[in-house]
């Protein structure tokens, strides 16, 4: 849960007494061996006030995976968690270029930073006092006023929001309740604003049938979000949209491309599509694109003469049923010693398999396990990146 800031700790870190107990907490080291002992060094610089700094100090470092120029921002765990990467809060951003923008659930402003870079105005909103004081300190000379996201306090706006998400108790997808606010009251509030609504990705969008355009969004090489595009912000035409960022580049896809997309047997390369693309539903449409076919039609695993240039492919040593005896007899003949094993559309536990196949050898692989038709099939491949 990580320590429970309180708006005295925020105005204390602001202050000069503040930043320079935050300089001195940040000259020690924090490794996982010298933690304990730099704990009990800042409560001795600090006395009952180094909770909040030494959990300041430790945020920040945390930030640095997914934030940038974020120096002095203050955060919460829960905030930090929540907070976009500033690569997707950019891509985001830019359908907003040159319009008025209102993010009704700021927090502590990852989001309402990359807008104000794009809009031509910017107004934040929370009802947490803590967060939006961070955002205060965070985004200076945008305003932030606290305001239910749920009784608009702005007009003529576009609206982002960012729901909490509640403990979905498990569940492998995300649904309506499971946000706070809810999607659907959301939806009803905003019913004729030009919204965008960040979700996780995992949420079923045959719950969401007011979103005009879903698109899925990831960011080197994992899915980070999916975001509900509404009227103005939609693109017309289109109804679902992978946009895939990697460093400096990015591309995107659409189901207003073509989807026409043959079922073969395996060729010289097996493609494992960005999880973009599958969770959008547009592996056919991928296929299309890049001159490749499926193994089977629900599944994702894709294959073809050449890959798509930049990615991480597999090219295909060998084909054949699978069995466990026969997979380790492959592997043995090969001289294998280290397999990653790749797994879609059959019952089957890597870990569990890696230790039963009593690898050795000096050479490595790829397995790809999957099914054509009723089929489970084994493909032995050679990773390389094109």
């Amino acid at each position: 849960m990580g320590y429970a800031f309180t708006s005295d700790d925020v105005a204390f870190l602001r202050s000069a007494a503040g930043t320079a107990a935050l300089a001195e907490v940040d000259a020690l080291p924090f490794t996982d061996s010298s933690r304990l002992h730099d704990v009990g060094v800042a409560r001795k610089l600090l006395g009952d006030g180094f909770a909040p700094v030494v959990e300041t100090v430790l945020l920040r470092r945390k930030s640095l995976a997914k934030l940038e120029d974020v120096g002095g921002w203050l955060f919460t765990d829960d905030a930090l968690q929540q907070a976009t990467a500033s690569a997707v809060a950019r891509h985001r951003a830019e359908r907003f270029r040159g319009r008025d923008v209102h993010d009704v659930t700021c927090s502590i402003g990852a989001d309402l930073r990359a807008l104000g870079e794009v809009a031509a105005r910017c107004l934040g909103s929370d009802l947490d006092p803590v967060r939006l004081a961070m955002a205060h300190n965070n985004v200076p000379g945008t305003p932030v006023v606290r305001a239910d996201a749920l009784k608009p306090v702005s007009r003529g706006t576009a609206v982002t929001v960012d729901p909490a998400r509640r403990d979905s108790s498990g569940r492998r997808k995300w649904h309506p309740q499971d946000f706070l606010p809810p999607l659907d009251e959301l939806a009803e509030v905003y019913a004729h604003t030009d919204l965008a609504v960040k979700c996780a990705p995992g949420i079923d969008f045959a719950v969401a049938p007011w979103a005009d355009e879903v698109e899925l969004v990831s960011l080197d090489g994992a899915v980070r979000e999916a975001c509900l595009w509404t009227r103005g912000l939609a693109t017309p035409g289109v109804s679902r949209r992978a946009t895939v960022l990697h460093g400096d580049a990015a591309w995107t896809l659409t189901d207003a491309e073509p989807d026409d997309c043959a079922v073969a047997p395996p060729g010289e390369w097996i493609v494992d599509p960005d999880g973009a693309v599958v969770r959008a539903g547009l592996v056919r449409h991928y296929a299309a694109r890049h001159g490749l076919h499926q193994l089977d039609d629900r599944i994702a695993y894709l294959s073809g003469p050449k890959p798509p240039p930049g990615i991480r492919a597999f090219r295909v040593l060998d084909h054949a049923h699978y069995t466990e005896k026969a997979l380790k007899s492959a592997l043995k003949a090969r001289g294998v010693g280290r397999l990653e094993i790749l797994v879609r559309g059959l019952d089957v536990d890597p870990n569990t398999l890696r230790k039963r196949l009593k690898l050795s050898g000096p050479d490595e692989a790829t397995v790809v396990l999957t099914r054509i038709g009723s089929k489970p099939v084994m493909v032995l491949c050679r990773p390389e990146r094109t």
